[in-house]
């Protein structure tokens, strides 16, 4: 599979947590960018991202992997600007910043995971 984006996770927020348990998301950004959102966010090594996320792409989280039902608007070009986007598992969502994924229960947050998107 060809990857289009690849990151590792540099710190957990205490409210990505609670985020990820009680509304299935969390929200990923390059670390250092926003230390005013570091407590809700899980922050990640910086990459660049090749090529568009698109439908039908994989999310590899650790040891889960994700296909994705759909991309938000913007996803793209915050993630190109700083990492950034919503991660939405099993569970609906329309924002412009969301991908929305479908897989197996919710990811395990750990420190140095990796998390990659493959080419469909």
């Amino acid at each position: 599979m060809e990857t289009k984006y690849e990151v590792s996770v540099t710190a957990i927020g205490n409210l990505a947590r609670t985020f990820l348990e009680n509304n299935n998301s969390v929200i990923i950004l390059d670390e250092g960018v926003r230390p005013n959102l570091a407590d809700m966010v899980i922050e990640h090594t910086a990459s660049d991202l090749k090529e568009d996320i698109v439908k039908g792409d994989k999310l590899k989280f650790g040891n889960s992997e994700y296909t994705v039902v759909s991309v938000g608007d913007v996803v793209n070009d915050t993630i190109r600007e700083e990492g950034h986007c919503t991660l939405v598992f099993n569970a609906e969502g329309s924002m412009p910043g969301q991908i929305i994924l479908k897989g197996p229960a919710r990811p395990v947050l750990s420190l140095g995971t990796r998390i990659s998107f493959f080419k469909k």
